[in-house]
């Protein structure tokens, strides 16, 4: 425009001075090249003025567009870390735990132990009537001497070829029986005496004093807390992805703060049939005796992990009939507008995905804003 302004100015001159020629070819040359270079002045003034207002009009076209521009965030594409995770739901286990049952009937003499009680192992808990058992005793042992002097009378004589063999292999077979008798006498006497076989607490006691003590049938519960385990049944889809000694995440939901980091300490070598699980165990310590046996537990288990793709917010993400895009921003002259992005995108976790292909690193995403735009929208990238 300021040239054809220039072009214009230039024709202009030109006819004046050729009409000022015409009509006055009897002038002074001197006074013809004086208005010539006073014209040449008046040029120049105009075409400066022409100028400005060129570059006022530009500034007001493009303050127009930047007013009407949507405004954006944008952020650049990396590579970054990716990790998926899944929850399991499992349940707190003593490790040590055991139903006290008599291996001898009798009679529930005295019981040393209450509930809530801690108890060590080898600590004497319940004792069962032993009366009738320390009367065979006794008898067994009286028969024992007289057998025990027949027996050795016997052998004696047998030694010496004096006395038939019969005799002496009675009084041996006689001896050896009665001692044996005493054996498992001594063994029913010492079995009256219930000890506790575990280090713990004991948590129910389930009999009195006066009943009947029988093989089979609970007298107390007693469980160590000290040492308990996680346990969770997995989907055997999860099978390649967990290993012995992988770290997870244990939380509780009756105790929300508190975090459990262990290792994987044992995994199922058999998938269930009927419900196609597997078992992990976790072993963890109780020292502040919080938790207890039986209560609900989850776990978070990583599943996958990636340092190879680009991660974007998942919420920037849209799909319509051609799959799933998202937008850039991207120059056009000396204006940013909205660029459409056809991806593929990979796994996603919470609020982040990976976008496979489709995008290339440094591409600038648009964060905020990115639902009020479309394809070819001008944007004003706020910064």
């Amino acid at each position: 425009m300021m040239k054809f302004n220039k072009k214009i100015s230039a024709i202009l001159i030109i006819a004046v001075l050729v009409a000022s020629c015409g009509n006055n070819k009897e002038k002074d040359p001197e006074a013809i090249r004086k208005q010539i270079r006073k014209y040449r002045d008046e040029v120049l003034t105009l075409n400066n003025k022409i100028e400005k207002l060129e570059a006022r009009l530009a500034e007001t076209d493009s303050i127009g567009e930047t007013a009407n521009a949507i405004k954006v965030t944008v952020e650049e594409a990396r590579i970054r870390p990716f990790s998926e995770y899944f929850i399991a739901s499992g349940e707190v286990e003593a490790k040590n735990e055991t139903y006290i049952s008599p291996e001898v009937a009798g009679q529930i003499i005295t019981i040393y132990v209450t509930e809530g009680q801690k108890v060590k192992k080898g600590q004497l808990l319940v004792k069962l009537d032993t009366r009738v058992i320390e009367e065979n005793i006794a008898d067994v042992k009286s028969q024992l001497d007289y057998a025990k002097t027949l027996y050795e009378k016997q052998k004696r004589l047998w030694d010496k070829n004096i006395g038939s063999e019969r005799q002496y292999l009675d009084s041996k077979n006689r001896y050896e029986n009665l001692e044996n008798k005493l054996k498992v006498l001594q063994a029913q006497y010492n079995m009256s005496f219930i000890k506790s076989p575990i280090n713990g607490i004991i948590e129910d006691i389930y009999q009195k004093k006066g009943e009947l003590g029988t093989p089979g049938v609970r007298i107390m519960h007693i469980v160590d807390l000290d040492k308990l385990k996680v346990t969770a049944m997995i989907s055997e889809v999860y099978l390649p992805v967990i290993h012995p000694g992988d770290t997870v995440e244990i939380t509780f939901p009756t105790y929300p703060g508190l975090v459990y980091r262990k290792p994987v300490t044992f995994i199922g070598n058999v998938v269930n049939k009927q419900s196609r699980t597997f078992k992990i165990q976790v072993d963890v310590e109780n020292k502040k005796g919080e938790l207890k046996p039986n209560m609900l537990v989850n776990i978070k288990i990583n599943s996958y992990n990636s340092n190879t793709n680009i991660v974007v917010p998942s919420l920037v993400i849209r799909e319509d009939l051609k799959g799933s895009y998202l937008y850039v921003a991207e120059k056009d002259n000396n204006k940013w507008i909205a660029k459409k992005k056809y991806v593929k995108v990979g796994r996603s976790y919470r609020t982040s995905s990976e976008v496979i292909s489709g995008l290339n690193v440094g591409d600038k995403i648009i964060m905020d804003g990115y639902s009020n735009v479309s394809d070819g929208t001008l944007i004003d990238i706020e910064k």
